[in-house]
Parts: structure tokens; C-alpha cells; sequence
């Protein structure tokens, strides 16, 4: 009988390395070939369950060089962008950071920017913004049609609600909130919309942060590499 402390071990290697795939197919195996398994590696294997399909909006199906693709992606043939922002203080110096991926998963564009003064929400709508920016001028270079499928990954919902929830209002009141009043970061929320309308197949998707999704990582890490190398951190 395997001694369920080596297991336990292993799998909590595997899953801190985010390769929840393999800590699934390890402790399937085990239970295929008659281990006993104890409470405490069931209570691991339905953690890593939860774990890998905790983002229904972006299942993970394939890997493709460094990243994953999402099976919605692959069934939309989708391009895909992901942003994040970031922000020490806030307000204080931020910066954002995006990446860019074909259909087939391979990497556009990766970009980050430091800002010395700003506030986390400006962040992340920027990052959204400059995402977008950088596929509409790769889909050109390629001579793609405006139909081209893209989706927005965010893990803001003030970018993902606030486009779809909260703008349609804004502007239908001429750019005013309910209390007649301007919405925050409004000069930011108007190119925003200026850019998403030059797509005429686009989706926003929003995925939750710090969970191991890939691209979401590598944009977090972007933003705050760029903040370190700014601030001598």
C-alpha cells in the first residue's frame, strides 16, 4: 500500500505548481489500481475538482506553447486579449499589463506601462483600452475582417460590469450617471467604448484573479514587474 503522507506530499507540490491536471490524473490512478484512499487525499482530489472548473467562462481544453487555450476560444475561433491593473496605493503608482493571442494560442503581444500617479480602476480600464488597441492593430496588419471573434479577459468587474451594465446608461443620459452627475474616469470610460464599437465580434469575459488561470498570471506579473523596475523595489 502507498503511504498516504507521501501522497499528500506530492499532490500538494503538484497543486502549488498549478499542474492540477496531473495531481487529477495521479490520484486517479492511484484509486484505479486499488489504493486505499483516506479522507484526507479525497478532501485534495475535490479541492483540485473545484479548482479546475472553478472558471466556467474559460475552461481550460488544450496547451499550446506557453499558455492554455479556453475551449470557448477554440470553439468561437476566437482571438483573445487579457489585461490587468495594478496599483500600490491607491491612488499611487500603478501600472497595467496585457497579452495577446491568436486562435491558435500563439502570443501577439505582451505590454505593460508604469504610471506614477494613478488609481487601480484607471489601471485596469486602460489595460482593457490598450488591449484592445494592440489586437485591432494586429487583425489590420493581417488584413482580418472587423467579424473576427475576439474576447476580453478581465479580472475586473468594474471594466467587465461597467461596459456592460453600467455604459449604456451613462451614455443614454449623455454621459451621466443616475444623479446626474460624470461617472469616474470618465475620459478613460469614452475611449474605452470608442475602441470595444470598432469590433463587431467582441465579448468580455471576467475571470477571477490570483486562481493560476495562465494569461491572467502572466498580465499580473507584467503590471508588476514594470511597477518594481520603476519603484527600485
Amino acid at each position: 500500500m502507498c503511504n498516504i503522507q507521501v501522497i499528500i506530499l506530492k499532490i500538494e507540490v503538484l497543486m502549488k505548481k498549478k499542474q492540477v491536471l496531473a495531481a487529477l490524473e495521479y490520484l486517479d490512478k492511484l484509486s484505479q489500481n486499488d489504493y486505499q484512499i483516506n479522507d484526507a487525499v479525497q478532501d485534495l482530489m475535490d479541492f483540485a475538482n473545484e479548482y479546475i472548473h472553478e472558471d466556467e467562462a474559460a475552461p481550460i481544453t488544450q496547451s499550446v506553447g506557453e499558455f492554455l487555450v479556453t475551449s470557448e476560444a477554440k470553439e468561437l475561433n476566437a482571438y483573445t486579449v487579457y489585461s490587468d491593473g495594478a496599483c500600490r496605493g491607491n491612488p499611487g503608482p500603478g501600472s497595467w499589463g496585457v497579452v495577446g493571442q491568436d486562435v491558435n494560442g500563439v502570443v501577439l503581444f505582451e505590454q505593460s506601462e508604469f504610471h506614477p500617479e494613478t488609481t487601480n480602476n484607471r489601471m485596469e480600464l486602460l489595460g482593457a483600452t490598450k488591449a484592445l488597441e494592440y489586437m485591432i492593430r494586429h487583425l489590420a496588419d493581417e488584413k482580418k475582417p472587423q467579424s473576427t471573434a475576439v474576447i476580453l479577459y478581465s479580472d475586473s468587474k468594474y471594466v467587465i460590469d461597467g461596459y456592460e451594465k453600467w455604459l449604456p446608461n451613462w451614455k443614454a443620459r449623455g454621459w451621466k450617471k443616475a444623479d446626474k452627475k460624470e461617472p469616474e474616469n470618465l475620459d478613460l470610460w469614452q475611449k474605452f467604448d470608442f475602441i470595444a464599437a470598432k469590433f463587431k465580434n467582441l465579448s468580455f469575459r471576467w475571470v477571477k484573479g490570483h486562481s493560476g488561470h495562465p494569461q491572467n498570471e502572466r498580465c499580473d506579473q507584467l503590471a508588476n514587474q514594470i511597477l518594481d523596475d520603476n519603484l527600485n523595489i
